[in-house]
């Protein structure tokens, strides 16, 4: 029942942060954060699957490494942006340019 509930939570967090991935496209930043928490639940689903049927937790290793290095690039291409126009918002450049 317990693991029902859970999953019933993961779910709810998956949905709310594709909800504002969607919906909240004036800022990158947002719009990074709620990839981060979309990975954060798709994370906690995992953990709980695979400690579940007891399978080694070397997958969730892999997994966090990518999610490391999917944050670390969103950052770095919100530095460079907000170097190169002065703040976050996606109507204050040219993507042709």
């Amino acid at each position: 029942m317990m693991i029902l509930n859970m999953g019933i939570v993961f779910i709810i967090m998956y949905v709310v942060g594709n909800l504002i991935f969607v919906s909240k496209h004036k800022h990158l930043l947002v719009v990074l954060l709620s990839l981060e928490f979309i990975v954060l639940s798709i994370f906690f689903f995992l953990l709980i699957y695979l400690s579940n049927i007891d399978y080694n937790l070397y997958m969730l290793m892999v997994f966090l490494v990518f999610s490391v290095c999917e944050g670390a690039l969103g950052l770095s291409i919100l530095v460079s942006m907000i170097r190169t126009h002065g703040n976050d918002y996606f109507q204050s450049f040219n993507l042709l340019s």
